[in-house]
């Protein structure tokens, strides 16, 4: 198996493409125009997505290449590239929501009130009571 390096077109490739996706979103966030949450989402997205870019054009010139040597690696790593830029974003963004999407069950304590009330007709004399208004 091929062993991806840091200098390797592929790999690079992943990490232009992550650079600008996340520079994209910051400005985004600077201007007001996606929340902080949708910001996380983002980010996370951009780095499964340059994950996806560098391993999509190492397989895609593998599968290539085993087709049609020379053509093949050139459209096999552009075709990889595209599908792992895909993939990558698709399982960023469903993994990110999960995570920074969670639905908080918010609990307002301004609408609890607790009284104790002494009732001397019965057999316990302090019956502690919680409202929810």
């Amino acid at each position: 198996m091929k062993k991806l390096k840091l200098n390797s077109g592929s790999v690079w490739a992943g990490i232009i493409t992550g650079v600008l996706s996340q520079i994209k979103d910051t400005v985004a966030l600077k201007h007001g125009k996606i929340d902080r949450g949708e910001y996380a989402v983002h980010t996370a997205e951009n780095i499964s997505s340059a994950v996806g870019v560098a391993l999509g054009i190492e397989y895609g010139a593998v599968l290539g290449t085993m087709a049609c040597p020379g053509i093949g690696t050139a459209i096999g790593s552009i075709l990889g590239g595209i599908v792992g830029d895909g993939l990558g974003r698709f399982i960023g963004q469903k993994t990110s929501n999960i995570v920074y999407n969670q639905p908080i069950i918010k609990f307002r304590a301004n609408n609890v009130s607790v009284t104790n009330q002494v009732d001397c007709g019965n057999e316990s004399e302090n019956q502690d009571q919680i409202k929810i208004k």
